[in-house]
């Protein structure tokens, strides 16, 4: 019944910048935290950016100081911000949620279908 719906993912040349949106539905009764991943061809999928409900972020070495991730928590989304956008951040983004929902109370890591970021140099 949970879906994580991401947007915002296209093809943009080196320098430019993408905001990746992910909307949460169903019935949610709470969202601990919320990031993005992402997996380029022969590559392990990598943490790109979490946020938990408390606002407190964590970054890739590789996207710091360029990527900004937030949260509208009534909305149950979380945004990734790319900017100064690199060939190297090529990849499928996947947006990551744990929550609970009203029927089990247990978190549960759930996944978005993923959303293709191409950057042309």
């Amino acid at each position: 019944q949970v879906q994580l719906v991401e947007s915002g993912g296209g093809l943009v040349q080196a320098g430019g910048s993408l905001r990746l949106s992910c909307a949460a539905s169903g019935s949610i009764f709470s969202i601990n935290d919320m990031g993005w991943f992402r997996q380029a061809p022969g590559k392990q999928r990598e943490l790109v950016a979490s946020i938990i409900r408390g606002g407190i972020t964590n970054y890739a070495d590789s996207v710091k100081g360029r990527f900004i991730i937030s949260r509208d928590n009534p909305k149950n989304t979380v945004y990734l911000q790319m900017n100064s956008l690199k060939p190297e951040d090529t990849a499928v983004y996947y947006c990551n949620a744990v929550l609970t929902t009203y029927t089990n109370v247990i978190p549960v890591n759930y996944w978005g279908q993923g959303t293709q970021v191409t950057v042309s140099s």
